[in-house]
């Protein structure tokens, strides 16, 4: 038994298979699978598919990409959306400068400041709300760790985050670790260029990381290049036990217990 932790079901190619992609995940001996939200849409949808499968929960929040059509004040509307009782977690949030218009571009430089800060204040908004609501983050950094760490270390005492889709390697989880946050892997892991990924992975005590698909990106090795679903957490499971040393079983206890203890409301 495993879980999917993080999973884009909203996304359009699923719309046509739904019933058949929760099945072939649960016949993978995939439990639970927590729907992601990157806006207010996604969020809603994410909860309504909750609604709809039992082993389906929500996170809702919005995505650092989609920081420049967020509003000024994100918190009323994801404080209601937050309460259902089957939202797990605030996100995906974060930081993300890998894909600023104009990178590299000098002349961009300006409105690449501002789209920043814009980023920057409503994961600080998603932050708040987390602390307020007792409830964790899903955090989404890329060409961003060193903010990213900024802006938690505030809130380390009240709000945990889950460094979805890792892909640094032991010193930076170290860092994560230390302000009392997780990670947690993808099928990036089986990847022959992961062993980066693969050496953090070695290093991570039980009970500090998770295993997710990220679908429908990141298919693991043997579905590389193909739309990725929940039922792949367990190619994903398969290697990282080999990489810990550990049974199956194990690596299933430890990171289904580590799911629930970051998701104070997963059934």
């Amino acid at each position: 038994m495993f879980y999917d932790t993080h999973a884009h079901l909203d996304d359009p190619v699923f719309a046509a298979e739904l019933e058949a992609l929760v099945a072939r995940a649960h016949q993978a001996g995939i439990t639970r699978i927590i729907s992601i939200g990157t806006d207010f849409t996604s969020s809603e949808q994410s909860l309504r598919l909750a609604e709809r499968f039992a082993e389906v929960y929500a996170v809702v929040g919005w995505h650092p990409n989609d920081a420049a059509s967020a509003p000024a004040d994100l918190r009323p509307r994801l404080r209601e959306l937050a309460r259902h009782p089957k939202c797990v977690a605030l996100g995906e949030t974060g930081l993300d400068y890998y894909r600023l218009p104009g990178q590299g571009d000098s002349s961009a430089s300006g409105s690449n400041d501002a789209l920043k800060r814009k980023q920057a204040d409503i994961f600080v908004q998603q932050l708040e709300l987390a602390s307020e609501l007792g409830l964790n983050c899903v955090i989404h950094q890329r060409a961003a760790f060193e903010d990213t760490l900024k802006l938690l270390e505030p809130f380390a005492g009240n709000v945990r985050g889950q460094f979805h889709c890792f892909a640094d390697g032991p010193e930076a989880m170290q860092r994560v670790l230390a302000l009392g946050s997780l990670v947690s892997f993808t099928g990036i892991l089986t990847f022959k260029n992961g062993q980066n990924i693969r050496a953090a992975l070695a290093a991570a005590p039980l009970g500090s990381f998770m295993l997710e698909t990220d679908s429908p990106y990141l298919a693991p090795v043997p579905y590389r290049g193909k739309r990725c679903e929940p039922a792949y957490v367990k190619e994903i499971a398969d290697v990282a036990a080999q990489v810990k040393g550990c049974s199956l079983g194990e690596l299933a206890q430890a990171t289904c217990q580590t799911a629930h203890e970051f998701f104070p409301k997963l059934a």
